[in-house]
């Protein structure tokens, strides 16, 4: 019996996190999936049960050094090797400079950046030995230029390109692909229906990113030949300015 392996997504939400946790489900990775509460995963976890998908749930905060580390003994142990590892943690807020407090810029910080760090420094231990595996880290529109109210989050999104941008050079001549995709547009998420439906309504045209296209390039992105590996790559609407 060939040994399965495990796909771990960090921040798996209803949308991109959860379409990157199917799409890597369909291919035969037992999906492991993480929030902070466990219990919101189980919508996910069964609907990739139920497509004939292996999936593993894990309350887990990414913030916290101990969660990780045991985070990815326990699949490590249990599940089988890491050969993927996605980072999607969203830490978008917006404040005026003048208004943010400490609080607020050291939360996004840590959910953004300290996170990725942590979680980045665990799958490159288990894969190093290995000389195999691919990484993503998710980026926004924010890891490339600072907007008005988004300091934190543009500060946070800075730092986490920074490191995949770090790990890829250290990582690559070890055979690990550090991949980088910026997300650059509103996504079909029940946030953007809510809050932006006038944004919202433009998913008729292919106005607005579709989860499962954003998956099936991360997919692209775990199969490409390493004589041609991307590190960078964005993504956005046909119609989006940039």
């Amino acid at each position: 019996m060939s040994e399965k392996k495990a796909a771990i997504i960090i921040g798996a939400g209803d949308a991109t996190g959860g379409a990157v946790a199917k799409r890597f489900a369909r291919e035969g990775y037992t999906a492991c999936v993480t929030r902070r509460s466990e219990e919101k995963l189980i919508p996910l976890l069964e609907e990739i049960r139920s497509a004939g998908g292996e999936a593993r749930g894990f309350g887990s905060d990414a913030r916290k050094e101990e969660d990780v580390v045991s985070l990815f003994e326990t699949v490590e142990r249990e599940v089988g090797p890491v050969e993927v590892f996605v980072f999607n943690i969203g830490a978008n807020v917006n404040f005026p400079i003048t208004e943010m407090t400490e609080r607020v810029y050291r939360k996004v910080w840590e959910m953004a950046a300290l996170a990725g760090f942590l979680t980045g420094r665990e799958a490159a231990r288990v894969m190093s030995p290995r000389g195999r595996g691919t990484m993503i880290f998710t980026g926004a529109t924010a890891s490339l230029r600072g907007g008005s109210g988004f300091a934190a989050f543009a500060g946070a999104k800075f730092a986490l390109r920074a490191l995949a941008q770090s790990m890829a050079r250290e990582l690559g001549p070890k055979g690990i692909h550090v991949a980088h995709p910026i997300i650059d547009g509103a996504i079909d998420t029940a946030f953007i229906r809510d809050t932006f439906p006038q944004r919202y309504a433009l998913k008729e045209k292919d106005g607005i990113l579709n989860p499962e296209h954003i998956a099936e390039m991360y997919w692209q992105l775990h199969v490409q030949p390493r004589d041609a590996w991307t590190h960078e790559l964005d993504l956005r609407p046909w119609m989006e300015t940039f």
